[in-house]
């Protein structure tokens, strides 16, 4: 059965990437348990210390996109959008083939 992936990262401005590395470590406990969830993994980028990487795994995009309705999904997101440089883009979508 094919999955639904995505994997993005964003950019903290300067100072900001330990804080905004743990809202989304925060993000990950919350949504490690919902239904479809199979991966939630946060990443410090080894060259730029203020860029979180997020790579997800879900059963489908709906199960992804009911996630972010959850109990205290969107005050993280409230918490995250200052710490941002910038617009958050669009991560990359993948069909996850296997792995998990």
């Amino acid at each position: 059965m094919k999955k639904y992936g995505l994997h993005g990262n964003l950019q903290a401005v300067e100072g900001k990437g330990d804080s905004l590395a743990d809202i989304l470590v925060q993000a990950s406990a919350l949504v490690s348990d919902a239904k479809g969830c199979h991966l939630y993994m946060v990443s410090r980028d080894a060259q730029d210390k203020e860029r979180v990487w997020v790579t997800e795994v879900w059963d489908s995009k709906e199960d992804h996109d009911q996630s972010l309705h959850m109990e205290g999904v969107q005050a993280l997101i409230a918490q995250a959008m200052p710490l941002l440089a910038g617009q958050p883009e669009k991560g990359v979508v993948m069909e996850v083939l296997t792995g998990i």
